[in-house]
């Protein structure tokens, strides 16, 4: 397989970076993976599902959020409207240069994104979404104390995952904002929803509260024993297997 670093505009201007995994022969569709927060485009459960997906002919782009990994631009700038902005700016690239993106793939606040993102790309036939919360607003959970100082001082240092950010108010103003449950009931695509019962970052509940507002056609399929990062990758390898064969039906140019 080729692995192809990818640089393409974000919606203000900002370099974004990616990886696009190409397949050993000829490209059938096209997908793109959206980063669990704070995570990036190197993270175990975006580098096996792409890979797998890879080695069954599809081409995945997966890529660095504004102020993260290689990506330019200043993460206390973002909110989840600008992620949501940057997954469609990734779509566009991939319009632009091998083909739309029949799938999006979500991982945690990433799967909020390409549920939010999916009517903006008219091409788009599946979604899937890992460990994803039903509501944006639930990552005011991870703030804990810290939302207080940052509506005080309107940015604020954060740790997360044992790694600091700076996150600003209308961060926390834009995800309490956010109407995701028209994004999933209107949602209009095949739509996988997995999900770990032992997540204890984003509780089980999210995935039946996803899966019952979406419509069918809807998949659910449980990550038993898995973390919410996916760390262990005997679990990222499942779900990139069991991914790419349920997404197989969608993948048609």
């Amino acid at each position: 397989m080729d692995n192809r670093k990818a640089v393409f505009a974000g919606l203000d201007g900002q370099p974004l970076a990616g990886k696009l995994e190409l397949p050993p022969g000829d490209v059938t569709a096209t997908a793109v993976f959206a980063h669990c927060f704070t995570c990036g485009k190197d993270s175990v459960a975006a580098t096996r599902t792409a890979r797998s997906l890879a080695e069954r002919g599809v081409a995945v782009l997966r890529f660095d959020f504004t102020g993260l990994g290689q990506s330019g631009g200043d993460f206390a700038n973002t909110t989840f409207t600008s992620n949501v902005d940057d997954l469609v700016c990734a779509a566009n690239h991939l319009r632009d240069t091998i083909g739309a993106p029949s799938v999006l793939i979500g991982h945690s606040l990433g799967g909020a994104a390409v549920l939010a993102a999916a009517h903006r790309v008219p091409e788009v036939k599946a979604v899937v979404t890992i460990g994803a919360p039903a509501d944006t607003a639930h990552l005011e959970h991870l703030l804990g104390s810290s939302k207080e100082r940052i509506a005080e001082e309107g940015v604020a240092e954060v740790v997360l995952a044992g790694r600091t950010f700076r996150i600003s108010n209308d961060f926390l103003l834009d995800i309490g904002k956010q109407n995701q449950t028209a994004c999933i009931s209107g949602l209009d695509r095949a739509l996988l929803v997995m999900h770990s019962p032992q997540d204890d970052t984003v509780g089980i509940d999210n995935a039946r509260i996803i899966f019952d507002l979406a419509r069918h056609p809807k998949s659910f399929v449980s990550l038993d024993g898995a973390d919410h990062l996916l760390t262990n990758r005997a679990d990222a390898d499942y779900v990139a297997k069991v991914l790419t064969a349920w997404a197989s039906r969608y993948l048609v140019r």
